[in-house]
């Protein structure tokens, strides 16, 4: 018993305090965190009462006697609207509430916060949400009158899962994840189960790309700009229900909480590493909360160095006929930084009003050197060329948040509006120089000398309020609006230099400049009840969306000449239902569904052709339609032993108008140049030909293997089938593959201060992602690292496996200061290969890459802090509580 509580007191310690007394018996004070506060007000009026004389009594620890005494622990006034705050509170044991004031009626009440002891040894899975709840207790709006009425207490206990069960979303806590200490949020998410991460950082859930949040909202970051040790949980929405932004297709929600120390005092860390190849990693955080300001403040500075190897065979068909196929050998080496910078504050008006205002900046710089050598194999004139590229990007991303919060008496009944601006800037240059050879000594012609000169902003505003009433117990009303205006701008500037004046000359079909706004504008309402065993939630959102775009280019006098489009998405809607019965106290049954969209993005709608690829010219079509995405979902939980939790969940999505590539060939527009020597190209655009549908099981189970072995298995088996209609002359075409997928996460605790983490991974052969290749799409990651998979009607990423492995060393000294050092190696068997392999009736591809194998990192820790228990802060009581208003008498 005396070590379960002990790990019950160092869960609270991390979670809501750096350090946390002794309780009773076992050493130090009692566990001295506990807080009430509500409102006192008139019973008729309803109106705040000032002046109000509260005290409370019961046991307390007595440092002198060594023993529990009874007393008075603490007497207040209340405010002059009736607000009142009692802190520093024992968790354990009643309290004796009395309550004066002149013309009212004295009276008397228990109150306790129901913390009890575990029975048998066993402690009681629960909600994060949960622990904090029990330690910080609104007592609502207190009646001043002669009627008396018991005020209930909540009983709240719970232990730190790997993952949880909301309503809507798996969450996982990762904040202590041993393999990612000093990386990205790309580390992270390998240790995700549902997800997928390859070659290049790229984030995939269920063979489809999600939408990237931070803190629940949408944001211009990538995962390689975030650092995974400001990374507190990832919440996976799997099936987002009507409250959130309908577009994203056929994936769900990617949410990244990120850490916001609120313990009391001040507290924080540092922390630094460097890996193998001599790139360091600094970083540090501190928090301050005192009275009614919390501020905090946290950076990171980390270099990076990626190393890549790649082959590309290429074979071009014309009419069935190999005319062409170029083999392409690639080493780039590619060095940089990125810092980043994260602040904010919250003030708490009073007990149910909160102001919060955050910002984050972060810049980075990447320089890359690539050597290709590229056999082109003509069936007439074979060649060979020696390519030689370097380019250097940069880029800076900052965002703002400003939000308010009411809680009104009611648990769950609040009143939130925020608004969120995110920034982003980016510019490159890239110099590529390329000599053909007739033969290996024989150069043909003179080199073609290439500068690439761009760069582009982006700007997000999204303004929304929501709205959450808990009409009774048991039902719930939730509603809001919002509002999502994208900006974004981007140069393109190509220049060639020419074979008989030399000088660089600026080619006009390449070279553009283009921009767009992109407005959504969307209402919701969810409605949520529970009746026994049973609880359903229904919700439907509306949506419409309009999308303006110019393209510039210059003409042949030096002039610049404009082209816009403009396309309207009409008002659509998009429901859900999600339908939960608790089959018991450990084990739920859940079912739901929802209608999603995926709109056309700019490079998919752009009317112009893109002369980027003198080969393979792309044009946008204006009228494409949007893709919809019904998505079915059943999940069975059981928390079936103390440690242990086992998830199912089937799942089949539908997609309509699938946005999907179309190839065709067409006589060059443009072959006069000197930069392009191609009479005929293959023009890529876009259509709404296909429809894809994936159906699937998946497995998740963590368990304790052993007292020092823990283990977390997910599988993942599911059937992908895209399908082609006729089109241009080509042939209707169905591609569909049976895959799965697994990884395993391993903890092993000993000599009580060391810890081995071991994670394995393997991907059957994949059906290639339906919306890869999609110009701007925005996927998760791999900044300035490479691409991810090449749309095709046909093609798979081929089967991969690797294993990361770390070690830890933990130091905790007297006071709550601690530290630790951690070694770890990615893909230390050097099994990561990264194959592709697409056709169409023009041509086949196979892709090969490795990137970044057995790099080795050392990264160490250090937390500290000072703290207040007086200074302790209410926090939001949205998911439990007393109940409403509160009448209580003696």
């Amino acid at each position: 018993m005396k070590t379960i509580f002990t790990a019950f007191v160092l869960f609270l310690s991390f979670h809501v305090f750096a350090q946390m007394p002794g309780m009773g018996r076992m050493g130090g004070q009692n566990m001295n965190i506990g807080h009430f506060y509500g409102k006192i007000v008139d019973s008729i009026t309803g109106r705040g009462v000032e002046g109000v004389t509260l005290q409370l009594t019961g046991n307390r620890f007595d440092t002198v006697k060594k023993k529990m005494v009874t007393g008075n622990l603490k007497t207040v006034i209340t405010e002059g609207n009736g607000d009142f705050s009692l802190e520093n509170l024992p968790l354990m044991g009643s309290f004796t509430f009395k309550i004066s004031a002149v013309g009212y009626k004295p009276l008397t009440q228990k109150l306790s916060f129901g913390l009890k002891m575990p029975q048998g040894g066993g402690m009681p899975e629960g909600s994060r949400e949960q622990m904090l709840n029990m330690v910080d207790k609104d007592l609502g709006n207190i009646k001043i009158q002669t009627i008396a009425a018991d005020l209930g207490n909540v009983t709240v206990t719970t232990t730190k899962q790997l993952f949880e069960m909301g309503v809507d979303r798996k969450i996982f806590n990762v904040d202590k994840n041993l393999t990612s200490a000093g990386q990205t949020a790309t580390e992270v998410m390998k240790s995700i189960p549902t997800l997928s991460v390859d070659i290049d950082g790229n984030v995939t859930m269920r063979n489809a790309t999600p939408q990237l949040f931070i803190d629940g909202r949408p944001t211009t970051m990538t995962m390689d700009q975030i650092p995974a040790d400001i990374i507190d949980r990832v919440e996976l929405i799997t099936n987002p229900s009507a409250k959130f932004d309908a577009s994203g297709g056929n994936a769900g929600i990617l949410n990244i909480v990120l850490k916001k120390n609120k313990k009391t005092g001040y507290n924080g860390g540092i922390r630094t590493g460097i890996d193998s190849r001599g790139k360091v990693n600094v970083g540090g955080d501190i928090n301050l909360r005192q009275n009614k300001i919390n501020l905090f403040l946290t950076g990171m500075y980390n270099e990076r160095k990626s190393i890549s190897t790649s082959v590309n065979d290429r074979t071009n068909l014309y009419n069935q006929i190999p005319f062409s196929r170029i083999y392409q050998k690639s080493n780039p080496i590619n060095n940089g930084y990125f810092a980043f910078l994260r602040g904010g504050f919250d003030f708490l008006v009073d007990n149910r009003n909160t102001i919060s205002v955050a910002a984050n900046y972060n810049r980075g710089q990447f320089k890359t050197n690539d050597n290709q050598s590229i056999d082109s194999l003509l069936t007439v004139l074979p060649s060979f060329s020696k390519l030689n590229q370097n380019s250097v990007g940069t880029f800076k991303n900052s965002g703002s948040q400003l939000s308010y919060k009411h809680i009104f008496a009611e648990a769950g009944h609040e009143l939130t509006a925020d608004f969120n601006y995110n920034y982003s800037k980016n510019n490159n240059s890239n110099y590529i120089n390329t000599q053909t050879y007739k033969s290996v000594y024989e150069p043909k012609g003179a080199p073609i000398n290439q500068q690439s000169l761009g760069g582009g902003t982006t700007k997000n505003y999204v303004v929304q309020a929501d709205y959450a009433n808990p009409i009774t117990e048991n039902q719930k009303l939730e509603m809001g609006a919002r509002a999502a205006v994208r900006e974004f701008e981007n140069i393109n500037s190509q220049y060639f230099r020419s074979p008989l004046t030399k000088d660089y000359l600026l080619a006009t079909a390449l070279s553009s400049n283009y921009s767009y706004t992109d407005k959504v504008y969307a209402a919701y309402l969810n409605y949520s009840m529970k009746v026994n065993k049973w609880s359903y939630q229904l919700g439907l959102r509306a949506e419409s969306s309009t999308y303006n775009g110019n393209i510039t280019k210059a003409n042949k006098q030096g002039q610049d000449s404009a082209s816009n489009f403009k396309v309207d998405f009409p008002l659509q809607l998009f429901p859900s239902a999600f339908l939960t019965y608790k089959l018991s106290d450990k084990e739920d049954l859940q079912a739901n569904y929802s209608r999603r969209i995926n709109r056309p993005n700019f490079f998919q709608l752009m009317p112009f052709i893109d002369y980027s690829d003198p080969y393979n010219l792309s044009v946008g079509n204006a009228t494409l339609k949007p893709e919809f995405t019904n998505s079915f979902e059943i999940s069975y939980n059981n928390n079936y032993k103390k440690g242990s939790n086992f998830l199912v969940s089937t799942y089949f999505k539908h997609n309509t108008n699938l946005i999907t590539r179309l190839q065709y060939p067409a006589t060059n527009p443009d072959s006069a140049h000197f930069y392009s020597t191609a009479d005929s190209v293959l023009i890529n655009s876009y259509v709404n030909a296909n429809n894809s549908m994936t159906y699937g099981l998946e497995l998740t189970n963590k368990m304790p293997v052993t007292k020092w072995w823990e283990m977390m298995v997910n599988v993942n088996l599911f059937n992908s089938k895209i399908t082609v209609d006729e089109l241009k002359g080509q042939s209707a075409i169905s591609n569909k593959r049976v895959s799965w997928f697994a990884k395993t996460n391993n903890t092993f605790k000993f000599l009580k201060t060391y810890s081995i983490q071991l994670s394995g991974e393997y991907y059957a052969k994949t059906v290639l992602p339906q919306e890869g290749g999609r110009g701007g799409g925005g996927r998760g990651g791999g900044m300035m690292f490479g691409g991810g998979p090449q749309a095709a009607a046909q093609g798979y990423i081929n089967s991969r496996y690797s294993f990361d492995i770390a070690i830890r060393k933990d130091w905790t000294w007297k006071g709550g200061n601690s530290a630790s050092l951690t070694l770890s190696m990615n893909d230390f068997f050097r099994t990561q290969l990264y194959s592709t392999y697409s056709e169409s009736p023009y041509l086949m591809q196979t892709s090969e890459r490795r990137r970044d194998p057995q790099v080795l990192r050392v990264n160490f820790s250090y937390r500290f802090g000072k703290f207040d228990i007086n200074l302790f802060k209410r926090k939001n009581t949205k998911d439990i509580g007393t109940g409403s208003d509160m009448i209580i008498g003696g």
